[in-house]
This record gives C-alpha cells, sequence and structure tokens, in this order.
C-alpha cells in the first residue's frame, strides 16, 4: 500500500498508540455518561477529571481552569463571542495574521455593534509596536493575538503584549493551538502577565480531533455558545465526549514529558531541511522571527504553490500550500499578504510542518525529490513559453 511520508503536522497529527489505548476501554466497555449518578457515571466522570488534570499540567494551568470544548475554533469562538456576550459593544483588537476562526467570529462581532481593529504586523508577521500602542490608547475591551501562526510558525511577544493591555483593562486572548507540544506552556506565568485565556487542542499533539480547551481565568465572565445541563462550568453544555477528553488527557501527558526533547530534535531537523530549501533559492518567510521548531513556510518565485504541492503529493510527499482549515480558497495567503509579500510569490507559497514521525532520511529524500521537481516545473514553463 502506498504511504506518502507525512509532513503537514500542523494541520493535524497520527493519533499516538498510547493515547489510543487510553481511549480503548471508553470506547467499548466504559460507556457511560458523565453526568450519571450510577457507577458507569461516576467512571466516566473520574475519567474526566484525570484528563482535565492532564492538560492542566501541560498547559501550566490549575484544572478548575480548563473548560472542554470540540475544537480549538470553537475555543477560540467561545472566548470572543462568550466575552463580547458579557460586555457592552466596545473595541476588539486582532492580530492581523489570526487564524480564520478568530477573524471571522470578529467580523460577526463588528455586525452586532462592536468595532474591530485589525493589528498590523511587520514584515516577518509580528505585531506592529507601534500600531499596538496606538490601539491601547483606545483602551480596548477585548484583544486576541495568536502565541504561534499556523502557516509561518512565527511567536508574537503575547507577554509583552499583554502585560502592555494590562492598564487598559482589556480581556487578552491567545490561540495557543500550534505551540502545545513543541514548546512549554505555562498558563500560571502568562496569566501573571494579563493573559486571560488560552485555546489548545488534541489533535495537533497526537490526542484524537473532537477534543480541545480553552484554559480560563475564572474571574472572566463568559457567556456560554452552547447553553443546557451547564456541563463544563455551565460554559459548554453537552454529554462529554469522554473517549476524546480522555485521549486529549493521555496526549497532553505524552508532550509534557517530551516536549524538551522535541524540541530539541524538531529544529535540528527544521535546520537540515532550510539549509537545503536556501540552496534551491527558496524565500522562506518569518526566517527572521522567531518560529516554532517545526515550521517552514517556503516559496520559489515563478513556482505556483498548488501545483508544486500536487507534484509532491504524487511524488508521495504530503505537505500544505496554507492552512489546512482554508485550503478551498485560491486567494493568496492572508497571513502572508498582511506581511507584504507580493502576491505573485504568496501564491508559491508552501508549508512543511515537522512532527514525531518525522526524519533526517524523510527530508534528505525530500529535497531531492524537490530539486527534481522544480526542475521538472522549471522545464515546463520554459516550453510553454
Amino acid at each position: 500500500m502506498f504511504a506518502p511520508v507525512y509532513l503537514d503536522h500542523n494541520a493535524t497529527t497520527p493519533l499516538h498508540p498510547e493515547v489510543l489505548e487510553a481511549m480503548l476501554p471508553y470506547l467499548r466497555e466504559q460507556y457511560g455518561n458523565a453526568s450519571s449518578r450510577h457507577e458507569y457515571g461516576r467512571a466516566a466522570r473520574r475519567a474526566v477529571d484525570e484528563a482535565r488534570q492532564q492538560v492542566a499540567a501541560a498547559t501550566g494551568a490549575h484544572a478548575t481552569e480548563v473548560v472542554f470544548t470540540s475544537g480549538g475554533s470553537e475555543s477560540n469562538n467561545l472566548f470572543l463571542k462568550g466575552a463580547a456576550a458579557s460586555l457592552r459593544p466596545g473595541l476588539l483588537a486582532v492580530s492581523a495574521v489570526e487564524h480564520p476562526c478568530i477573524a471571522r467570529p470578529a467580523e460577526q462581532l463588528a455586525r452586532q455593534g462592536w468595532e474591530v481593529a485589525t493589528l498590523a504586523v511587520d514584515g516577518e508577521g509580528r505585531v506592529e509596536q507601534g500600531a499596538y500602542a496606538e490601539l491601547l490608547a483606545r483602551r480596548p475591551a477585548l484583544v486576541s493575538v495568536m502565541l504561534a501562526n499556523n502557516e509561518t510558525g512565527v511567536l508574537q511577544d503575547v507577554v509583552a503584549l499583554a502585560q502592555a493591555a494590562r492598564p487598559t483593562g482589556a480581556w487578552f486572548h491567545s490561540d495557543a493551538v500550534q505551540v502545545l507540544g513543541k514548546l512549554e506552556l505555562d498558563f500560571r506565568a502568562l496569566n501573571g502577565a494579563g493573559v486571560h485565556a488560552l485555546s489548545v487542542s488534541s489533535h495537533k499533539i497526537g490526542g484524537p480531533k473532537g477534543a480541545a480547551a480553552l484554559v480560563l481565568d475564572k474571574r472572566v465572565e463568559l457567556q456560554p455558545l452552547i447553553a443546557g445541563g451547564g456541563q463544563e462550568r455551565n460554559l459548554r453544555s453537552g454529554t462529554e465526549n469522554v473517549p476524546a477528553i480522555v485521549g486529549f488527557g493521555a496526549a497532553c501527558a505524552l508532550a509534557a514529558r517530551n516536549v524538551k526533547e522535541n524540541r530539541r530534535r524538531l529544529a535540528d531537523l527544521r535546520q537540515q531541511l532550510e539549509a537545503g530549501l536556501h540552496h534551491q533559492g527558496a524565500r522562506i518567510f518569518g526566517a527572521g522571527a522567531e518560529r516554532l521548531p517545526n515550521t517552514s513556510y517556503f516559496a520559489f518565485p515563478g513556482v505556483d504553490g498548488e501545483t508544486l504541492v500536487g507534484y509532491l503529493d504524487r511524488a508521495g510527499f504530503a505537505v500544505a500550500s496554507g492552512a489546512a482549515c482554508s485550503s478551498a480558497n485560491p486567494e493568496p495567503s492572508r497571513v502572508l499578504m498582511a506581511m507584504g509579500v507580493a502576491p505573485e510569490l504568496a501564491r508559491g507559497a508552501v508549508r512543511v510542518s515537522l512532527g514525531a514521525t518525522s526524519t533526517a532520511a524523510q527530508i534528505e529524500e525530500f529535497l531531492g525529490v524537490l530539486k527534481g521537481t522544480l526542475e521538472r516545473l522549471t522545464s515546463l514553463t520554459a516550453m510553454a513559453s
């Protein structure tokens, strides 16, 4: 059976075998509803409580600050819409490079009376300090700036941004979905700096799809998106997805145990990859900024990204031409456009995101196939002209 080399770990990750083993009892014999009072329900509740402790430990939070959701998109929506519903309409600030599950809820809130300000970024994708200072002078009620970008991997100095926002009284949220498992997360320290909430997700760290969390300062009042039986501190009603939550907890335990080793290993692999990319003439986006250790976002002048991804896929390498959640959009990357990248170069963008299954041998093979593919595409372009 054909098995391509998987180099798209920012989109999703393979389920870790230990995570599957932890989930299996709750897919079979331990099928109770965690809200039930009998032993089946109590067993499910104990499993959810243990997973909550595991997520809290991996994020440097207290278990009572962990609110389970179905995904990073729901966590982000819960914070923005839930906070907005608890406040009078005011100023909401989001960075220009946020994931669509922040940008689009912000657009919805704009139609409900909120003023939305988009924070400009520099050529590396970092929030511009001058623009941010001007924004804070307008005293926003809500601010959301992602900790790491899903396309470029560029890290924002969220601690400094949150500290600067504290005097305004704004509630500050950060999408940390891409950071969990790749870098250490410490919500206690972030919260001390002024970050009120973090979004994290299971399937980015070897866990199952369908489980995520909003790590939330309990002093922040949110209105729930889903009303009902009052689960998750009355912030997310509905019968808990116990198998997925158990898997999320197990994945967090693994991530916390291995994060330092994984960070070093992934950084070494990315260095190997980018040395080869530079040699072949690639432009690497965000290369001048601190980035996630596993992410390279690049383009070759005159080469279409979708075409290159298609050729690489047929050659056995699964990479991305942008964010998986918006891959149906034929327009140039909104992130790269915000960074001032020319549209013709932005259309060539390809993302390689490394993970637990990535090896140095795969990187070497990829670079070799990439070289041959680029030569082929260049030859076809020359013939067409």
